[in-house]
């Protein structure tokens, strides 16, 4: 008879957590002190991975090891029963010998999602070859259509407790940040509020397909439920005074407000941030975004109300008037590719927070080099990267973390001693409210890029290059902020590969973002799992960078490369 269990009624949810298990295959003939040494590596891999991998709010996820060895199919049903029990959703082995794919990992493999990420990370061993087995597994995998990525690394031949290197660590902890993002935002859920941002056909929500491939769920959200919460007072009016004195200490008379309705309306905008961040706390979500343009700030057949900048500066900082939070990613004119851009980057950065800009004006080396010289710059040698490769301004009028007004760890009064908050352009925000600016410093690296969707193959693509921040001479900064809008924050960002003329002409939309601290490999491992293809053209970037990208899997060699092989996984 079926045993019947009455789950109870609840109110609370908590979401779960990807669960990492590791694991290795093993041959039953194998001796004694070479199979304690196994096992080893199975405890040392899980505990490297618990101390160095953490997600976007700081949690460390769950990690489980397996002491039992699976040298054949019990074993493998053994193990993976124990992983189902645990949860576990990313799956790590590190062979140490040689081993049966069938038998084991395999076996092992058909208890799991097809898609669930898989890693072989193995020392280049010769006495009891695992590297054989990798080998051996990759090629039996990838032929019928998996993915796995394989890590190729060096641990000591002999020796009970054998300890990675550094570069095989690395190798296994950007693939586990990957596979973090991966599989902890399926199930996750992003609010956008509005429809399709200024008829920007590139911000489109594109609902099934961020579905389907993502496992993202977009809810969308009218700007009258806004609009009528903010008019109800739908918001802790003490919390809302607590707020705005935050602001007041940090930045005093940066807060330019020349009339009461200035005030009034100042208050305004750090409500919607109070109601939204609870909306988005009640939702679950993981992001979000806001379309503001054209009606909700700037149309005056309605009620134009006040920009919503502050607030979305204060969703991508690390911090607000209660102190460190994690970095929420929030598009400025509900841009969801962008969204799901700065969404990603967090995540596999660990938490990072994300920049929104406009990709406003590329400064080519020639252009800027005239502006100098028009301002009268003496002592200019050739030498900057300004001057020998150009720049893009990055310049939009929301959604710019306040992190990004210092360097990565700077204190928050430093931080915000670098913000001012100018009233709101009157002709393009005639509901006014205050912008946020600042002057990002330079020396600040990670990757610059934007998602992009396609119809016509029904796939995503990552445009990105590696990118750093600069610094500019002052009367120079002051005059580049100013053929802009000087009032908006500016990040001058220089690609590493990508020449400028190849930048302004393969930017997929007006939009661009940055996170500091992501590495190309991280990228390109989650890029692998959720099929999206890598758009690289620039001229000047090798094809593989040894010690920068991560490995091809053998699957993608298999089929014609990296591009058609993810077309034909998609259809």
């Amino acid at each position: 008879m079926s045993t019947l269990v009455k789950l109870p009624v609840t109110k609370t949810y908590v979401p779960s957590m990807p669960v990492i298990g590791v694991f290795a295959t093993c041959d039953p003939r194998i001796d004694p002190a070479s199979r304690t040494r196994a096992q080893n590596i199975v405890r040392l891999t899980a505990e490297l991975i618990a101390s160095q991998v953490r997600l976007p709010d700081g949690a460390a996820p769950p990690v489980v090891w397996a002491a039992t060895l699976v040298d054949g199919e019990r074993q493998a049903d053994i193990v993976a029963q124990q992983f189902k029990q645990q949860g576990v959703s990313i799956l790590v082995c590190t062979p140490d010998t040689w081993a049966f794919p069938q038998l084991g990992l395999i076996s092992l493999l058909t208890h799991f999602p097809p898609d669930t990420p898989l890693n072989l990370t193995c020392g280049n061993s010769r006495p009891k070859p695992g590297v054989v087995f990798t080998h051996a597994a990759s090629g039996a995998i990838s032929q019928y259509g998996r993915l796995v990525h394989i890590n190729v690394g060096t641990w000591a031949d002999t020796g009970a407790n054998p300890k990675m290197t550094a570069s095989t660590a690395a190798a296994l902890v950007d693939w586990c940040y990957a596979a973090l993002t991966f599989v902890g935002l399926k199930g996750r859920r992003v609010v956008l509020f509005g429809h399709d941002s200024m008829g920007m056909e590139t911000a489109l929500q594109h609902i099934i397909p961020t579905r389907t491939t993502f496992g993202i769920e977009i809810t969308r959200l009218d700007m009258k439920l806004l609009a009528d919460m903010l008019a109800k007072k739908a918001y802790d009016e003490k919390e809302l005074v607590a707020l705005r004195a935050w602001l007041d200490q940090h930045l005093g008379a940066r807060i330019e407000l020349p009339k009461k309705i200035d005030s009034v309306r100042f208050n305004q905008s750090l409500a919607m941030y109070l109601i939204v961040r609870d909306l988005m706390a009640e939702l679950n979500a993981v992001g979000g975004g806001f379309m503001s343009q054209l009606e909700w700030g700037s149309d005056r057949r309605g009620i134009p109300l006040p920009v919503a900048d502050c607030m979305e500066s204060l969703f991508n900082a690390s911090f607000d008037h209660n102190g460190r939070k994690p970095a929420l990613p929030y598009a400025t004119e509900a841009d969801t590719q962008g969204l799901l851009t700065m969404l990603f980057y967090t995540w596999l950065s660990g938490g990072n927070p994300p920049l929104f800009m406009d990709f406003r004006k590329v400064w080519e080396a020639w252009e800027i080099k005239a502006l100098a010289k028009k301002l009268g710059l003496a002592g200019l040698k050739g030498t900057t990267v300004w001057e020998q490769k150009g720049l893009v301004d990055g310049d939009n009028s929301g959604s710019a973390s306040f992190d990004w007004a210092g360097k990565p760890g700077a204190r928050v009064a430093d931080l915000m001693r670098g913000v001012s908050m100018p009233l709101a352009d009157p002709g393009y925000f005639p509901g006014m409210g205050n912008s946020v600016t600042f002057v990002t410093p330079g020396g600040m690296e990670g990757i610059a890029g934007r998602l992009a969707y396609s119809a016509t193959t029904n796939l995503f693509t990552m445009f990105w290059d590696e990118a750093g921040t600069i610094d500019l001479p002052d009367p120079l900064c002051k005059a580049v902020c100013n053929m802009t809008t000087a009032t908006w924050p500016h990040t001058f960002v220089v690609p590493k590969y990508a020449s400028m003329f190849e930048y302004k002409h393969y930017a997929p939309a007006n939009h661009l973002h940055m996170t500091w601290n992501l590495k190309p490999a991280r990228l390109q491992y989650w890029m692998d799992m959720a099929n999206v293809l890598s758009g690289t053209p620039w001229a000047a970037r090798p094809a593989f960078v040894e010690g920068t990208d991560r490995p091809l899997p053998l699957l993608f060699l298999q089929n014609g490369g990296e591009t058609a092989a993810k077309m034909l996984r998609a259809r």
